[in-house]
């Protein structure tokens, strides 16, 4: 069975968290802290696709990329890359892309923040968000749930439409963040 993987990605000294996800949309979840340990579990389970919420590529000028100004003009609110501390997480960002890619495999950028206003799921409620995506058809085995686990969710959902066709991109010469299109009804 194809196995898709979400990646909440968190500054270095924090906890991160992770979703794998299959075709039937069932999905684990849990936490690492290295990158170490995240590429160790890329090797063991070797999803199709990693889809990693953190921005994957620098600005060419300024705090913002193209692609974050036209997130914005959509309403989405991207945080800029360079931006306090959104610095160190592209940085590290950028460096797992690198290591994935290396490694052999496909990695998309992924905002859950937006995917989750485009897909109609609450944003701030851990509750709210579980059952809204369990409303979309997405079965979450996991011990310990919490905002992170969801977003990484919400990456590897964003994976397998992406997969799947059922996508949309916000392209420019400096980055690609993908989104999930909603599902269908019926």
């Amino acid at each position: 069975m194809a196995r898709y993987m979400g990646v909440d990605l968190s500054g270095p000294r924090r906890r991160s968290a992770y979703a794998l996800m299959d075709d039937d949309f069932t999905c684990s979840a849990g936490h690492f802290f290295a990158n170490g340990e995240l590429l160790g579990l890329v090797e063991a389970e070797k999803p199709l696709l990693v889809a990693v919420d953190a921005p994957l590529s620098l600005p060419s000028r300024g705090y913002m990329r193209l692609c974050d100004e036209a997130m914005a003009r959509l309403g989405l609110k991207p945080l800029p890359p360079l931006l306090g501390g959104m610095r160190v997480l592209t940085e590290r960002g950028v460096a797992l892309r690198a290591a994935l890619e290396e490694a052999g495999y496909t990695v998309i950028e992924v905002f859950p923040g937006g995917a989750k206003k485009i897909l109609g799921l609450p944003r701030k409620s851990v509750e709210g968000l579980r059952r809204g995506l369990e409303g979309i058809g997405v079965k979450l085995v996991a011990d310990a749930v919490d905002m992170d686990v969801l977003d990484a969710v919400v990456a590897a959902f964003t994976a397998l439409s992406y997969a799947r066709g059922r996508y949309f991109a916000v392209e420019t010469e400096e980055c690609r963040v993908v989104f999930p299109l909603p599902p269908r009804d019926g």
